[in-house]
């Protein structure tokens, strides 16, 4: 539209001249209509803030229009039950009045109903600590027992998401935000592109089953590659991806009209092709085999934090993972746990809507069935799906996790309006798209600052709810601490609807809770 504008400008303005100067000089009152819009136009286009009135001057102020005159109901994420019943609603006007640095606070109290069945809460303190005392920036040690180079990862960090699904422009902004926070950056699947690297922020490389930038020729795991890259000073840790919660199972999909020569190049596959990631590993088959390739990761990047990510589904195959660490004595050092209500910039609708183990259930299992094993004082567990708040982050660490990753709200931070065009290449907003002239209208140097503003104000969020719970540490937050309402006159904390597994009790089976006995009993650690 940008150039459709120029267009339009140089048009009009010549047939008013040419009007002007062969019928009457009247006409000349014309550009009292005609040259404000111009003057308008053109500044929509050189401005920085708005990604949408860059990419469509004039028309895109129409949005901003239509948003202030809809109701203010529509600006909420809707978190629902198991059964599509609407619980939770967390604005999105939060993540970006957080960006921003505006007002971010709200009048009239709790726009929820707290009666509802699926609500939930965390317990105040009487001796409520000041948050001001307490540790700001909270992080999490990644790799202490087993790493030359372990990690002191925030606790809040960008999610996978790779270039090729979102922009160039969108890849800068998300790592120099992350420079200027000092979190982390996953790559996501697709590789390490130089827009990882040249904003200089910490980055997580993570590698799934197309081994995109590790890869041979015929799609196998390269050791050799993979040593040359995850050697790269801003890469501090390595995730291998088994699967992620949108599409657990099915494998990435990088749509053909996104797959440009660059991309191509970055990845090792051919331009212009539909890149659909297998659904499988080759590099390993088995549990055992899969904490040998980690070994050997963490072994050719020279000492760093190695970790899987994955989403909950087969119980068992989960348990023979852990069954082939209590036998072999390898452990990866961190694990990522991704709910099944993940998001994706593609996937079938069946896969995103009815595959995975839900966020909180698949924590609760992973974190359970570490301690379990006598594995969890090992192993960070950190987890994604649907992170946007402080209280979200509260609510992740008394399941079990040690660290969140939000790609969700990362995203809206660079401007995003959830168009849902991610999947089409026209994304308008620049952020997932490969599009030249719709990626322009994403400014870097404005969105890497509302990144790390979003960053920063969560955070701070986070360490008043702490301190409002009256904990000091983090590490001390646990079930006990929320609350769910399960009907009108009923509501539970977490560690009754999600009880504890006492440390050491799925080593021996006569120990084993009689709910876990049949996944126990199914897992092997010589076979998934």
């Amino acid at each position: 539209m940008r150039n459709e504008f120029i267009v339009f400008s140089i048009i009009s303005t010549l047939i008013v001249v040419l009007l002007s100067y062969f019928l009457s000089p009247s006409w000349w009152w014309s550009m009292v209509v005609i040259g404000p819009l111009i003057v308008l136009g053109y500044f929509d286009m050189f401005q920085s803030r708005h990604a949408i009135m860059r990419n469509f001057p004039i028309l895109g102020r129409g949005r901003y229009v239509m948003e202030e005159l809809r109701p203010k109901m529509y600006q909420y994420f809707i978190e629902s039950d198991t059964n599509g019943r609407p619980i939770n609603r967390i604005s999105r006007s939060l993540v970006y009045q957080r960006a921003k640095k505006t007002l971010d606070t709200s009048p009239f109290g709790t726009q929820l109903e707290v009666y509802d069945e699926g609500y939930e809460w965390m317990n105040h303190s009487i001796a409520a600590m000041d948050a001001h005392q307490l540790e700001q920036h909270p992080r999490v040690l990644i790799g202490k027992e087993s790493c030359a180079k372990a990690y002191h990862a925030s606790i809040l960090n960008v999610s996978a998401m790779s270039f090729g699904s979102l922009s160039k422009n969108a890849i800068e902004a998300l790592n120099g935000g992350a420079r200027i926070g000092n979190f982390a950056h996953n790559t996501g699947e697709g590789g390490i592109s130089p827009y990882h690297l040249e904003p200089g922020g910490d980055l997580i490389y993570q590698v799934g089953t197309g081994y995109f930038g590790c890869r041979t020729k015929d799609g196998k795991f390269s050791p050799e590659k993979f040593r040359d890259l995850s050697q790269v000073d801003n890469v501090k840790m390595i995730e291998l991806k088994l699967s992620q919660g949108a599409k657990p199972g099915h494998g990435g999909i990088l749509p053909g009209r996104k797959n440009t020569p660059e991309i191509a190049l970055i990845r090792g596959v051919d331009v212009g092709t539909d890149v659909l990631s297998p659904p499988f590993h080759t590099a390993f088959s088995t549990p055992k085999e899969l904490l040998h390739l980690l070994s050997q990761m963490r072994e050719l990047s020279g000492g760093k934090p190695v970790g899987f990510k994955l989403c909950i589904g087969k119980r068992s195959e989960f348990l023979g993972i852990c069954k082939a660490m209590a036998e072999t004595g390898m452990y990866p050092d961190f694990i990522t746990v991704d709910g099944g209500e993940g998001g994706t910039g593609a996937a079938p609708l069946e896969f995103s809507n009815s595959v995975g183990m839900p966020f909180k259930d698949g924590l609760a299992f992973a974190f359970d069935a570490l301690n379990g094993f006598e594995l969890k004082h090992k192993i960070k567990l950190l987890t994604s799906g649907k992170i946007l708040s402080g209280f979200h982050i509260f609510r992740a660490l008394a399941l079990g996790a040690d660290g969140c990753n939000s790609a969700r709200a990362m995203m809206l931070a660079l401007g995003c309006i959830q168009a849902l065009e991610c999947n089409k290449n026209t994304c308008p907003t620049g952020v997932a798209t490969q599009d030249p002239e719709l990626v322009s209208g994403l400014v870097v140097k404005d969105k890497k600052v509302r990144v790390a503003n979003y960053h920063g104000e969560t955070l701070k969020s986070f360490v008043e709810l702490i301190g409002a719970a009256g904990i000091s540490d983090p590490q001390d937050i646990n079930r006990s601490h929320i609350f769910r309402r399960i009907s009108m006159s009923e509501a539970k904390r977490y560690d009754e609807i999600f009880p504890y597994v006492p440390v050491g009790n799925l080593l021996n089976k006569e120990d084993i809770p009689k709910e876990w006995v049949t996944d126990w009993t199914l897992a092997n650690p010589d076979r998934f």
